[in-house]
C-alpha cells in the first residue's frame, strides 16, 4: 500500500468512526452525555452481569428504620433544668438527611447558650450532629450503648434517598416541608464536600428495570427539589441489555458505610470529642448527666426512653454478595434491588412495618436471588 492509498483509507475509516459516534450519541435524543457503561460500537449499555447464586451470599442482616407517621422529631422539651433537643425518627432517610437535621438540631442546641453538649446515639445522625457542634467550637460527648458496627445505621443500604419512608404523605405539613427542604439542601452540599475521601461518598449509575411502568412515588411533587439530581432518562430497547419493557437510568449518591462511619467517628475523636459507653433506661439517667443540653439521636430507642408511641420500626433485610470490582451500579426491579458498595453487593427488596424481629429469613434471600438470577440470565451480551 502506497502513502496516498494509506491516507485515503485512513481518512475513510476516520470518517466512518466519526459518523458512527455521532449516530450513537444522538440516537437517544434526550441525552446530553455518555455514561461509562455505554458501549460505542454496539450502541447499548454494557452493564456487567452479577455472578449471583446462594453460595455467594456471605452475610444476611435485618435493619430497623425508625419511622414516625408525622415525620422526624426535631423539637425541644425540658427535663427539669435540662434542655432535650430531639433529632430522630427519619424512617428510611436517616443517612441522607443526617447532616441537615443535625444542623437544625445544632441551631436549637446553640440557642440555649450552652457550650458543652451531650449527644445520645452513635449512628450516622448522632455522629453528624456531634461533628457539626464541634465545628462551632463546642465541647461534645457522645453517649451510646453501642458503637459502629453494632448500630442500626450500619445495617442500612447507604444510598441518597432523602424522602424514602420519611412520613405518611397525608401528614406533610408546611413546617415539615420547610424543615425537609432545609435539611435536604444542607445534607446534599455536605456530601458533595466529602467526595474524593477514599470513596466514602460516590456518584453511581442507577437503573430501574421493569416489565411495567413503575407507580408514581407518593412523595413525588410534595417532597422534591427540582434540579438537585440529573433527570431520569428512559432508555430505548437498543440502548440496554435487559429483557424488559421499561428501563431508565439516573444518577445517585452512595455511601460506603464502614469507611464512612469510621472516618466520621475518627474525626470526632481527633477534634477532641469523647465517647462514653452508657445505656440509658430512664429519664433520670439522662437528668444525671453533667451537660445541661442533650441532643437525642437515639432513633428507635426514643420509643421507650421518651415514650414516643408514634415511633415504629420498618424492617428491611439485606443479603450480601461477594464484591465484583466491575459491578459499580445500583439497580431496582420488581421484588429486588442491587446496591454495589465497596464492602459487598447488597441485595434487598422488602420492608415490614411494625416488625421488631432482626432474624434474617433465608426464604427472603432465596426470593430476591431468584428474581435477580432470572434478570441476569435474560440479559443480552
Amino acid at each position: 500500500m502506497n502513502r496516498r492509498t494509506f491516507l485515503q483509507t485512513t481518512g475513510l475509516s476516520t470518517a466512518a468512526i466519526a459518523t458512527g459516534l455521532t449516530s450513537c450519541i444522538s440516537s437517544s435524543g434526550n441525552k446530553a452525555y455518555m455514561d461509562r457503561h455505554f458501549h460505542i460500537s454496539s450502541g447499548i449499555h454494557k452493564i456487567p452481569k452479577l455472578r449471583i447464586s446462594m453460595d455467594r451470599i456471605v452475610k444476611e442482616t435485618v435493619g430497623l428504620r425508625p419511622f414516625r407517621a408525622s415525620g422526624p422529631r426535631l423539637d425541644c422539651e425540658m427535663l427539669g433544668r435540662k434542655t432535650i433537643v430531639h433529632n430522630y425518627g427519619h424512617g428510611g432517610s436517616g443517612w441522607s438527611l443526617s447532616w441537615g437535621t443535625g444542623n437544625i438540631a445544632r441551631e436549637k442546641a446553640e440557642a440555649t447558650g450552652e457550650k458543652r453538649f451531650a449527644v445520645l446515639g452513635c449512628g450516622t445522625v448522632g455522629i453528624a450532629t456531634a461533628r457539626l457542634l464541634q465545628e462551632r467550637g463546642h465541647e461534645v460527648t457522645i453517649y451510646a450503648k453501642e458503637l459502629p458496627p453494632h448500630v442500626t445505621s450500619f445495617l442500612a443500604t447507604g444510598t441518597w434517598s432523602p424522602a424514602y419512608r420519611l412520613c405518611d404523605p397525608e401528614k406533610i405539613t408546611p413546617q415539615l416541608k420547610a424543615d425537609w427542604e432545609k435539611a435536604c439542601l444542607f445534607s446534599f452540599r455536605t456530601f458533595q464536600n466529602l467526595l474524593g475521601f477514599n470513596d466514602i461518598v460516590s456518584w453511581v449509575d442507577e437503573y430501574v428495570v421493569r416489565n411495567d411502568m413503575p407507580a408514581a412515588n407518593e412523595m413525588h411533587g410534595q417532597l422534591e427539589i427540582k434540579g438537585l439530581l440529573p433527570e431520569r432518562v428512559l432508555l430505548s430497547r437498543k440502548e440496554h441489555p435487559f429483557k424488559a419493557s421499561y428501563v431508565a437510568r439516573m444518577s445517585g449518591m452512595m455511601f460506603n458505610i464502614p469507611s464512612y462511619l469510621h472516618k466520621q467517628l475518627n474525626d470526632f475523636m481527633l477534634f477532641g470529642g469523647k465517647v462514653k459507653i452508657r445505656e440509658f433506661k430512664t429519664l433520670e439517667d439522662i437528668d444525671a448527666l453533667e451537660e445541661k443540653c442533650v441532643v437525642n439521636c437515639t432513633g428507635l430507642g426514643a420509643k421507650f426512653l421518651f415514650n414516643d408511641e408514634e415511633l415504629t420500626p420498618v424492617s428491611g433485610q439485606l443479603s450480601c454478595l461477594i464484591p465484583q470490582p466491575e459491578v459499580t451500579y445500583k439497580l431496582n426491579t420488581q421484588g429486588a434491588s442491587v446496591i454495589a458498595r465497596k464492602d459487598g453487593i447488597y441485595l434487598g427488596g422488602n420492608g415490614i412495618v411494625g416488625n421488631w424481629d432482626t432474624t434474617p429469613s433465608r426464604e427472603q434471600t432465596e426470593k430476591v436471588v431468584t428474581v435477580l438470577q432470572e434478570l441476569m440470565q435474560n440479559m443480552r451480551g
